[in-house]
């Protein structure tokens, strides 16, 4: 479990959202070495594929223990991974967009 964030204000999950997928986006090319996403993008698969793992698992036993804070802390850690997932798979964030409107319907 990471050091949780402090003084967090509520924001635009669209503009968020966005903005985040740009950066892993234009992480693509940047030097492993000096980037934790390229290193994620570029690397060994199933060291991404075991962090969502991970991610996921803190976010349920931050449920079990009721606290809102952790919940909130690690579901980033989650979103961040998944959606670098999606990056390294060549799934755009409009793509996943377009699956969940398909699923309201």
């Amino acid at each position: 479990m990471g050091v949780r964030t402090a003084n967090v204000q509520d924001g635009n999950i669209g503009q968020t959202m966005e903005g985040l997928v740009a950066t892993i986006h234009g992480r693509r090319e940047a030097s492993p070495e000096t980037s934790y996403t390229a290193k994620l993008l570029q690397g060994e698969e199933d060291s991404l594929l075991k962090k969502v793992i991970e991610e996921a698992g803190e976010v349920v036993m931050a449920c079990k223990d009721n606290d809102h804070d952790h919940i909130r802390y690690e579901a980033g850690d989650l979103v961040y991974h998944l959606l670098v997932v999606l990056e390294r798979y060549g799934v755009t964030i409009d793509e996943l967009a377009g699956e969940l409107n398909a699923r309201m319907k």
